[in-house]
Order: C-alpha cells, then structure tokens, then sequence
C-alpha cells in the first residue's frame, strides 16, 4: 500500500533521522550530498567545512531537503522539503547548534572522540589542519511525505 505521510508522521521521520541528502543549484548545476542533521521547529540545522554545497548555497539560498526510513524495499518512509539556507554567524547560536548536532550523532558513533571532520576530538591536535566548521539552517516552507507498507 502506499500512502501519504500526515503531519505528525513527518514531523516524527524529521526529528528521529539524522542523516539525510541536501539538494542545491546554481551556475545551471545540480548537487545533492548526504548531511547529518539536527531538526527543531521547522528548521533543519547542520555544518560543514567550505566547499562546494556552502558555496552554491550562498548563491542561491533555496534548497531541497530529503531523508528516509527504509526498513525494506516495500517497507518505507520519505519525506521532502523545500527550504532556504540561512547562515549563521552569532557564535552561542553557533555553538548551541553544533551540541544540538554533537549530542544526536556521537551516541550512534564507535568511537565518539575521534570525529576531526566534524571538528570533534579529544585533544584539540588531534584535529590537524584547522577546518573552519561553518554552521547553518535551512528554513522550512513547504514539505510532503510519503510511505509504503507491505
């Protein structure tokens, strides 16, 4: 059977993933890449070293945003949304964010102390090359979910 997602079944898909797939364009170019991610009133909140996806964003704010619950093949949960980057420089706001997304993902992690892409280690040298962690926010303004059920 397949269906359509009530409001309730999405807010809960949102806020129990933490992975989900980022979706920007600019300069007539596409690109989707995975992201961990914190949800909170229809924000979806992540970070990222500069690069590609920060740069396209920064050119045009609206985005796409993606994540599923696959238990099979005929057995599933997704939900879209439509949203704009915003980015975000207060630095306790920053902070408060980055413990948001620290404390959703490390318990899923093996090691929670050796995490330097995220900006995450035990010593501070363990980290290497300073990466610049950039945090940011994708406003909500449109979703829609959709399942199936064997």
């Amino acid at each position: 059977m397949l269906g359509e997602l009530n409001e309730k079944q999405i807010e809960d898909l949102l806020s129990q993933q933490v992975t989900g797939r980022l979706a920007c364009y600019a300069n007539e170019q596409l690109y989707i890449v995975p992201i961990n991610y914190v949800y909170k009133d229809a924000h979806i909140y992540g970070h990222s070293a500069s690069g590609k996806k920060i740069e396209m964003m920064r050119k045009n704010p609206d985005v796409c945003f993606e994540v599923d619950k696959i238990e099979s093949i005929f057995n599933w949960q997704s939900v879209i949304a439509w949203g704009r980057f915003e980015e975000i420089t207060a630095p306790d706001e920053q902070q408060q964010v980055m413990q948001h997304i620290i404390h959703r993902i490390m318990p899923l992690s093996q090691n929670p102390l050796d995490h330097p892409s995220h900006g995450i280690a035990e010593k501070e040298e363990d980290i290497g090359c300073k990466v610049e962690l950039m945090v940011y926010k994708i406003a909500i303004t449109k979703r829609t979910g959709r399942f199936e059920r064997s």
